[in-house]
């Protein structure tokens, strides 16, 4: 008997089902830095992320960036197997290589061969029968490896649906997010799509909905993180993006802009920021989180913030007169932006800008703005002569009281 074979076989049989339970099945954040799926997201997602960047085109980083995240799913099922198939392996070593075998393996790595290769076609249920058990505990061993591999192929047939159920829920948002704030969506322009008769309301109604997006965030990503490697549809989305648009709006109505939204805003921003934050911790970004809070990148300069400011002013939104509100929108800010900055890094994701840059007369005009220019005159009116602040809606109660035909 081959003790240390034993021991290594029977530890590495234990962390593998672990990993598998807390990756599948466990539905809260795994815990532990030296776990199996951890640390092969850390040797596979560094050094293709390295390949990547070799890359001169845009569009081709991004191809092989997408193409990540299921692989490496695949992998790591393949990855799984084969641990489980050598920690059986080295169990069936460590206890003699109890068989009877026609191969006759004389040298150790002979009878090591044997009893991986019995570990393979037991866990995959061959059952060809050319290598026999021979003591009560091997077969013993040979029924539950049997029934560890039924288990594990049941677990994979179940886990994929899963993740791609609760990817496609998350993209449908992210999609129809194109429309109401741009693409790559922007703040300013998710507030100026919301300058019509009732656009309070329609805004206060898209963040609701986007609070409930984010707990399913929670939800699911945080269970099943690989699924933040998945990128969106179109390079010019991605669920980060619009996760921090969201937040930029959401901070943006809670210290800057006027009118009845803001409570819906201070809600959505708790369960996005928390969303940011717990993702950190699961991938263990809190150093680089450190390094953004002390020497953060400018994402909003005092000239930006101007325009922005102008730009909202035009579009019919009361706006904050109180003098400090640049420093509170700063402050804010320093509650999500780090978080949001290192996940970029991570990822290797854009943050969006805080407005849409001036078009480009190369770039493809953006389709809501299309549709928009179709507008009837009268509809086009409608857009901002009333709009949805308290001022101009008390302004139009007014007016419908004293014309009210």
């Amino acid at each position: 008997m081959h003790f240390t074979a034993l021991l290594a076989g029977s530890i590495l049989l234990a962390f593998v089902l672990l990993d598998a339970f807390q990756t599948i099945i466990l539905p809260r954040r795994p815990v532990g830095r030296l776990r199996i799926t951890r640390l092969f997201f850390l040797v596979t997602w560094y050094p293709w992320t390295a390949l990547v960047g070799f890359l001169p085109s845009r569009r081709s980083r991004e191809q092989l960036y997408s193409a990540y995240g299921p692989l490496a799913l695949l992998v790591l099922f393949i990855f799984w197997a084969l641990l489980l198939i050598l920690a059986y392996g080295l169990v069936f070593f460590g206890l003699g290589a109890p068989f009877a075998d026609p191969t006759h393996p004389v040298s150790a790595f002979e009878v090591l061969g044997s009893s991986i290769y019995v570990s393979g076609t037991t866990i995959f249920t061959l059952g060809l029968g050319d290598v026999l058990p021979t003591s009560q505990i091997a077969r013993a061993l040979i029924v539950m490896e049997a029934g560890t591999g039924l288990g594990f192929v049941a677990l994979v047939i179940g886990y994929v649906p899963v993740l791609y159920t609760a990817f496609s829920n998350r993209e449908i948002a992210v999609a129809l997010l194109d429309a109401r704030a741009g693409s790559p969506p922007t703040a300013g322009e998710l507030l100026t799509r919301h300058n019509f008769s009732g656009g309070h309301e329609a805004l206060t109604v898209l963040l609701s909905e986007w609070e409930r997006w984010a707990a399913a965030m929670l939800e699911t990503h945080i269970s099943y993180p690989i699924l933040c490697y998945y990128r969106s549809q179109h390079d010019n989305q991605s669920w980060l993006s619009a996760l921090t648009a969201i937040l930029d709006t959401c901070s943006l109505l809670i210290t800057t802009v006027e009118g009845p939204s803001t409570r819906q805003a201070q809600l959505t921003f708790a369960v996005a920021r928390h969303v940011l934050v717990d993702l950190g911790h699961v991938f263990h970004l809190e150093a680089k989180e450190q390094r953004y809070r002390d020497n953060a990148p400018v994402r909003l300069k005092d000239d930006e913030f101007g325009e922005l400011c102008q730009l909202l002013n035009e579009s019919g939104f009361s706006l904050c007169s109180s003098p400090d509100t640049r420093s509170r929108l700063s402050a804010i800010r320093r509650l999500y932006e780090p978080h949001a900055q290192a996940m970029a890094e991570y990822l290797h994701l854009d943050l969006p800008r805080w407005s849409s840059p001036p078009p480009s007369p190369n770039k493809k005009p953006d389709g809501w703005k299309t549709v928009a220019e179709l507008r009837s005159p009268s509809a086009a009116a409608d857009r901002l002569k009333i709009h949805v602040s308290p001022r101009s809606a008390a302004s139009r109660l007014s007016d419908e009281e004293s014309h009210p035909f």
